[in-house]
């Protein structure tokens, strides 16, 4: 740790990028019009219209992971946000992309000049041992299961991404937002 600055561990997808990003890519290829509204569970199968083969749409989305991240949208206010966090903050972002997309990750990351000290990509969502390992102060998640296990386990604050997906009660250490401006004024405030 950088004497004197605070660590955060970041999200990557829903976070850092716009939770409705992956969208137009799943729509287009089973035509559909599922929005970011009927994906009620952390579960792209949950906002469909009708059932589809869980096996088949893992190994398209797989496949077209790679092209998905590279042209994903970057969730709005959240460079600003991080460029000027970086001055005062150390930004390890934990995935759970697989280190297959590790070099498309990090173009991305430069091609929006989104600020970074850390990127680890661990092909998992259960990201508790990882912020345990980096000694992260605070945590900035979508995925409503991940918020509660590592604000309970860690006794940290977790920024909670608000989204249709997550609505499921957290404890008093999870913060809900709707944005990266409410999330810069709860870190203003209190690190």
């Amino acid at each position: 740790m950088v004497a004197g600055k605070h660590r955060f561990g970041i999200d990557i997808d829903g976070t850092v990028t716009c939770p409705a990003t992956l969208l137009p890519h799943i729509n287009r290829q089973y035509n559909i019009n599922m929005t970011i509204a009927d994906v009620t569970e952390y579960d792209f199968l949950s906002g469909f219209p009708h059932p589809v083969d869980r096996q088949q749409f893992n190994l398209w989305f797989k496949e077209n992971e790679p092209y998905m991240y590279q042209v994903s949208e970057l969730a709005a206010d959240a460079q600003a946000i991080l460029t000027e966090w970086q001055k005062k903050y150390e930004l390890y972002y934990i995935s759970a992309r697989g280190t297959n997309v590790f070099d498309v990750t990090k173009n991305w990351f430069a091609e929006f000049n989104v600020p970074y000290d850390h990127i680890e990509l661990i092909g998992s969502h259960n990201k508790l041992e990882v912020a345990k390992k980096h000694r992260v102060e605070a945590f900035f998640e979508d995925k409503h299961d991940n918020a509660v296990q590592i604000a309970e386990e860690l006794s940290i604050p977790v920024v909670l991404f608000d989204t249709p997906y997550n609505q499921k009660p957290v404890p008093t250490n999870v913060i809900r937002v709707s944005n990266w401006l409410e999330a810069n004024e709860w870190i203003c405030k209190n690190f």
